[in-house]
């Protein structure tokens, strides 16, 4: 009798093997430096076009008492203040835009902690939720805990994700010794007290348990030379600084993470920073999205991010603070110039002997 022949080996296709190729160049080129392409006017490449002045429509709650308004902005009211950003529609969306950018640019990967089959995991300041959505279908046997100033997350979610409006620099309702993993993200913005947040963290964790930070640092940079002094995304990013500081909040904190980490008492703690292209610069395909993504995120959010800092901070008026963005737009749009703004990502260990 003659043997069934038993069925050959997959072999990855071209494409694949194309994607694996380009996702190495990627992260080189992020935790390196950025090949710059040829100069050119707007970027049109494999279906990835944007209108680089692109707006969203805003659908007003019909819960006013839940949200406050302000320069034409929803804000929340729970805390009001604590946040200096808004959480209405657009706003949101430009939230979930900056998710897609950072996990194309971190490889698919939601976080770097090496945990392990999780039970209980915590994203502080979790926003739309959609950071804890994706971890929670990645970790089905989880419970996942998502909590912010605002109630702004999907009501249909995973059976095992939550949320709950709670102010993260408020104490803890978290029994001690009860958590795997925090996450935070895009948390610089916010945050006054981060000894003392990340206190609570790694008093909330159980040994063995991890911490992790990502975040955007706010600051220019280039590896050309080719930022100008009269660059205006860098002077915004400068004003942004300088209105956060008058409530408390130090956006240059990033820098400062993996030392207040080992300060707090973690263990094991491991720093990545990556580069993330503002615009269409890039000559490799995968981090001219990335790039045309960070442009987006900047442009569709500079009203938002400025009228909090500006208006409350500097005592900007909104027709001030229009006027200036003008020029911050069209720093935007200038592919000569190579900036991109670092990504911070920090985690850490509880140890197992605490």
């Amino acid at each position: 009798m003659s043997s069934v022949p038993l069925p050959e080996s997959p072999t990855p296709t071209a494409r694949e093997e194309h994607n694996a190729q380009q996702a190495q160049i990627v992260a080189q080129q992020a935790a390196t430096t950025i090949e710059a392409g040829e100069p050119y006017g707007n970027f049109s490449d494999d279906g990835y076009e944007t209108d680089q002045d692109s707006t969203a429509s805003t659908s007003i709650s019909s819960s006013v008492r839940d949200y406050a308004f302000e320069n034409g902005r929803r804000y929340h009211s729970f805390r009001s203040g604590q946040y200096q950003f808004p959480n209405d529609e657009p706003e949101q969306e430009r939230e979930d835009m900056k998710h897609a950018m950072i996990v194309n640019l971190c490889g698919g990967k939601l976080h770097y902690a090496p945990i392990k089959e999780p039970q209980n995991i915590l994203d502080v300041g979790t926003g739309t939720g959609i950071w804890a959505i994706d971890v929670g279908d990645e970790y089905p046997s989880a419970e996942v805990l998502g909590i912010d100033l605002s109630p702004i997350q999907p009501a249909w979610v995973p059976p095992n994700v939550k949320f709950l409006v709670d102010d993260c620099e408020s104490s803890w309702m978290h029994k001690p010794n009860t958590l795997d993993f925090i996450h935070a993200r895009h948390m610089v913005s916010s945050i006054k007290n981060w000894p003392k947040l990340l206190n609570q963290a790694f008093n909330t964790l159980e040994p063995g348990g991890w911490v992790e930070l990502q975040d955007i640092q706010f600051k220019a940079h280039c590896d050309d030379d080719t930022i100008k002094d009269d660059y205006q995304l860098e002077k915004f990013l400068r004003l942004v600084h300088e209105g956060l500081a008058v409530f408390g909040v130090d956006a240059a904190s990033v820098l400062k993470n993996k030392q207040l980490l080992m300060d707090t008492g973690f263990v094991n703690v491991e720093e990545k920073i990556f580069k993330l292209p503002v615009g269409t610069w890039p000559k490799n395909k995968t981090m001219k999205m990335i790039g045309l993504y960070m442009s987006s995120v900047v442009n569709d959010g500079l009203n938002g991010i400025s009228m909090g800092p500006f208006t409350r901070g500097l005592k900007w008026s909104r027709e001030e603070v229009e006027i200036f963005l003008i020029g911050v737009r069209k720093s935007l749009k200038d592919t000569s110039t190579h900036s991109y703004l670092p990504f911070h990502v920090v985690y850490g260990q509880r140890p197992l002997d605490t």
